[in-house]
């Protein structure tokens, strides 16, 4: 354990050299193809920077923040793009923004009194959501969603999460005396919470130190009532503002033109979904490191149909008809389950992720107490 932090602290010093590189001579660069033929060499250190690492709690988020994110919002800042455009004022809230799952909030401008009933608020659905400058209308609200989500201190709600987190792991202890289904539902669980813990706790920096007033990076998924909900608006919200400037967007722009807007738009959330399932297949090779077997692109390519078709028929059906929460709730769970047991899961189970997930809760446990101070110790022994 000693070695994999001494190499994990390397590795994010490496990272931090490198966006200094990007902030102080990138940035200077014009945009366009020159400015990123210039970052090529970052994108290869944040390739390579994640093979450091073999623990999958060290391993895993740093093959996302740099390999996925990083190297996404680099892309788009080649172009004057994303959330690094305009550059950062700081150093540090360059590095922030270029390696963290954060979004800062947009504060729309106020508007003035005489003015918001002649000119009312529309959305800025296809533009930068970094660049939006009109609010957007108030959606209604489920009373279930506004009671579970509206919790006055989210901090309390973390650590209620983090509990289960831990009883989840404890559980594990009786694996050999439960029904898989069950063992696949905790695995469900230890995901889901896990991902929001390691995100809630990498943006703790970003909105202590340097006061930034954040998006949220989940938005109570388990309550997702479709397929479309639960990707666009609820699940790992930072993949969702990333994956639409890289994929949805210009995909839709190139062939609006050649397929019109039904097909363009299929096209763009297939594209997406692809994407999404191409950059799974990276993060998977990070920790098995081996090949890749492609069942979680396919997982992500059967989704991305199924939002697709899903998108169709609620603008064929309007709101003439629409299934109750009470059904779609466990309906779109129950797929989520379902098609990630047949195509998410399997590759990690194959190879063991799941066990030395759960081995290394352990470790981190032991590592801690061989570190602890003596008098630390002794006051808990006493």
């Amino acid at each position: 354990m000693d070695g994999e932090i001494n190499n994990f602290i390397k590795v994010w010093i490496l990272t931090n050299t490198s966006l200094c590189y990007c902030y102080y001579i990138a940035a200077k660069i014009p945009k366009g193809i020159i400015r990123l033929i210039s970052l090529l060499p970052i994108f290869y250190i944040f390739i390579i920077l994640p093979l450091n690492l073999h623990s999958f709690h060290l391993c895993g988020p740093t093959t996302f923040f740099l390999v996925w994110l990083g190297i996404f919002k680099l892309l788009l800042f080649s172009f004057n793009l994303g959330p690094l455009s305009p550059t950062p004022p700081t150093l540090v809230q360059f590095i922030s923004i270029a390696c963290l799952p954060i979004k800062i909030k947009q504060n729309p401008p106020q508007k003035s009194p005489q003015n918001t009933d002649q000119n009312p608020p529309t959305p800025q659905n296809n533009k930068n959501p970094s660049h939006q400058t009109t609010p957007k209308p108030k959606k209604s609200v489920n009373p279930i969603d506004q009671t579970l989500t509206n919790v006055p201190n989210k901090s309390i709600l973390l650590a209620i999460k983090a509990l289960l987190l831990a009883l989840v792991i404890r559980t594990y202890e009786y694996r050999p005396h439960l029904h898989p289904y069950i063992i696949l539902a905790l695995y469900c669980c230890h995901m889901y919470l896990g991902i929001e813990l390691v995100l809630a706790l990498s943006a703790v920096p970003a909105r202590a130190i340097l006061g930034f007033e954040l998006e949220p990076q989940f938005t109570e998924p388990y309550l997702s009532t479709s397929l479309q909900d639960f990707w666009g608006r609820r699940w790992n919200l930072m993949v969702t503002n990333i994956l639409r400037p890289v994929a949805y967007d210009p995909v839709r722009r190139i062939s609006m033109r050649i397929l019109g807007p039904r097909w363009s738009r299929f096209l763009a959330v297939m594209s997406t979904f692809a994407v999404s399932g191409l950059m799974h297949e990276a993060i998977y090779y990070y920790l098995t490191r081996v090949s890749p077997t492609w069942e979680v692109t396919w997982f992500f390519v059967l989704h991305g149909v199924c939002v697709a078709v899903e998108v169709e028929m609620k603008k064929a059906a309007t709101d003439r008809w629409r299934l109750h929460p009470m059904v779609s709730r466990p309906l779109t769970i129950v797929f989520l389950g379902v098609t990630g047991n047949w195509l998410f899961f399997p590759q990690l189970l194959r190879n063991g992720v799941d066990l030395k997930a759960i081995d290394e809760y352990g470790i981190m446990i032991d590592f801690v107490k061989a570190h602890l101070p003596l008098h630390i110790i002794g006051a808990k022994d006493s």
